[in-house]
């Protein structure tokens, strides 16, 4: 039967392909995620899945900033900048070590949350849970391709030479750092919580809420 005639649609993958993928998925931290890194075609397919996120409002609550190679050194220096306001005292090798992180993973970028202005009635939270699903279709994406990812975060997040070099206004939040590569070593993740750990059933105690 055709869709014309009310027919559901095919899926576009199965449930066992669905539950390999969110299974497959894991944080590679980017030390591990080294070169190659992925093409103009995959790096376009990553990106693309951010637009298949829940956006009320079509606002398009958040941006990526990628940093290519040629300018990993500036950010490098705002890490280390971040580092020395913190620490005035931060030795020669903390600071190496603050600069390294910006070369690592092939692929890098900050995904930003848009926090307005704009439809005043679509809250922050819900721009920044927009923002989540976004950055998590990316990291299903890069899986599918083979790639590892790893998103990270830090105080340099809020410093203002980070926002002046990334050109962020004042409703934008940075979230954190997406980095994209080949595994170049594995390292076994912790299991995965249990449903009972995070589901409920109102007017249930928690642990009869999956019990028929």
């Amino acid at each position: 039967m055709s869709p014309a005639t009310g027919a559901a649609a095919e899926p576009p993958v199965s449930a066992r392909q669905l539950a390999a993928l969110l299974q497959a998925r894991r944080t590679v931290l980017p030390k591990r995620l080294g070169a190659p890194g992925p093409d103009r075609a995959e790096f376009e397919q990553i990106l693309g899945a951010a637009a298949s996120a829940p956006d009320h409002g079509g606002l398009v609550p958040w941006r990526f900033v990628v940093v290519p190679p040629p300018q990993r050194g500036r950010l490098a220096d705002v890490f280390v900048q971040a580092l020395l306001q913190r620490d005035a005292a931060a030795t020669p090798e903390q600071q190496d070590q603050a600069r390294e992180k910006a070369f690592r993973a092939p692929l890098l970028m900050l995904a930003i949350a848009r926090l307005g202005p704009g439809n005043a009635e679509i809250p922050a939270t819900e721009r920044i849970l927009s923002a989540g699903c976004a950055i998590q279709n990316m990291l299903l994406a890069a899986t599918a391709l083979g790639y590892g990812s790893a998103l990270t975060t830090g105080k340099a997040l809020q410093s203002d030479e980070l926002r002046a070099l990334l050109a962020l206004d004042r409703h934008e939040e940075p979230l954190c750092f997406i980095s994209v590569g080949s595994v170049t070593a594995r390292k076994v993740g912790p299991a995965r919580p249990t449903l009972g750990r995070y589901v409920s059933e109102l007017g249930s105690a928690p642990s009869l809420a999956l019990c028929g």
